[in-house]
This record gives C-alpha cells, structure tokens and sequence, in this order.
C-alpha cells in the first residue's frame, strides 16, 4: 500500500515515515503542506491512505481528505489533530485519530486495518471519533454524517454542538439518534451555521448517547432472552414458532 503523510514539522513527519518503514512492508511518502500534497498526488497513480495533521500552518486535513479523495477512490484517512491526548472524553477502540503524544502500536494498527480493506471500500469513522475531534478542535460548521440510507448533520460552533437533524428528529433527540449510528462517511463544510437547540455540554451530550443505546441494547438482549426462553405454546410446531418471530 501507497501511504502519504502529511506534517509540517519535517522531523516528526521523518519519525512517522520511519516507522511506516521499519515496522511495515508500505511504501510511504512525506509532505509539508497541503499544496505539496496536491503535487504530490498529480504525480503519482495511486495512494491507499493519507495520514494528515487535522490543522496546522498551510495543512486543512479535512480539505486535503476530501480533495484526495476525489483523485484516489477508495483513499482511507487518519487524523493528526493539535490537541493532547490528555483532552479526549471518549477511548474509541477503533480510533483514527490520533492526537499527541501519538500511541504508535495503535497507529500501526490503523494503518493495517486501512490496507487490509478491500477496494473502494468507503473510508468509514466510528461516529464519536468525528464528533469528539471535532468539538475538541473547536471547529465551526457542519458535520454531515452517513451510515447507508441514513443521514444526518450536526452543527457545531468553536467546538460546541448546537444543533443535530435526521430525517425523522431534530436538536437533542436528532444527536443522540446520531450519535447510535457507530461506523459512519462524513464531511464538513465550515460555512453553513445553524440555530442553537442544544444546550448541554458535547461530551455530555455524548455520554448520555452512549448510556442511552446501551441501555436499549441491555433492554433488547433482555427481550430476545426471555422468548427464547419462554416454553413453545401447546399445539404450536418449532418451525411455526420461528416463522412467527
């Protein structure tokens, strides 16, 4: 697999090169800014994943992502954001951002995973990995955010939620139906603003989200469990009992 990274410290983005080299068999390629990248891929005919810083001085990881996107199809992209490690609310186990000081064994891993997918295979982030880097990086915009035939955007304002829509809720209730959707496509335009319906906290709102689905998953493993262990009803065959669930 092709690998370009992207950072504007040349001797950091020299020890991620480095160690795409050492510990993997990938190809790996270095540059500065956004517009070096851009070079970068007219140049060349293939590139399997982009590992980009999220901002910094003439790097927008997001533009970049979506603009290489366009020239690689299938492209899987990982996230170098400016905020510590220390700041997160939320450990995704699946996590394709990775702040500082970076956890190299589970960037590695990452970079696996990404070139083990199959072609074309959509570049999918787990939902709270979005929202939270998002938030963190206090950005202003509109995450759009896809999971097959659903869609819905959240709005956020210098790193505050403010509003959520699906198709069927909007504010708390749109985010918190969201926010359940786990692996997801997403983009972000930074000009579209949105009214403020959300009033709590993101990483609370999150956090509510997540004890919410759990808790309808607890509820639906308690359901399925006690039909199958209720006794079949008298005069009522096995396989007409399946056909009926």
């Amino acid at each position: 697999m092709q690998l370009l990274i992207v950072h504007d410290d040349a001797e950091v983005g020299g020890q991620l090169v480095g160690m795409v080299h050492d510990y993997t068999m990938h190809q790996c390629d270095l540059a500065g800014s956004d517009t070096a990248a851009l070079k970068w891929a007219h140049e060349h005919a293939r590139c399997g994943l982009l590992l980009a810083q999220l901002e910094a001085p003439g790097i927008d990881g997001l533009t970049l992502g979506g603009s290489l996107s366009e020239i690689f199809p299938g492209l899987q992209i990982l996230f170098l954001p400016a905020y510590p490690a220390a700041e997160q609310r939320l450990e995704i186990a699946t996590t394709k951002v990775f702040p500082e000081p970076i956890d190299g064994e589970r960037l590695l891993e990452a970079i696996e995973a990404a070139a083990a997918a199959e072609p074309g295979a959509p570049d999918l982030f787990h939902v709270m990995d979005v929202l939270q880097m998002c938030c963190l990086s206090r950005r202003s915009g509109a995450v759009q955010i896809v999971k097959q035939a659903q869609s819905g955007i959240v709005y956020v304002r210098e790193g505050k939620i403010v509003h959520a829509e699906s198709a069927t809720a909007r504010g708390t209730d749109a985010l918190l139906e969201i926010a359940g959707w786990n692996l997801v496509e997403f983009a972000y335009d930074e000009s579209v603003r949105a009214p403020e319906t959300i009033s709590m906290p993101w990483d609370e709102a999150l956090i509510t989200a997540i004890a919410r689905h759990q808790e309808e998953k607890t509820s639906a493993v308690e359901e399925t469990t006690a039909v199958e262990e209720a006794p079949p009803p008298k005069k009522r065959g096995f396989f007409s009992a399946l056909r009926r669930r």
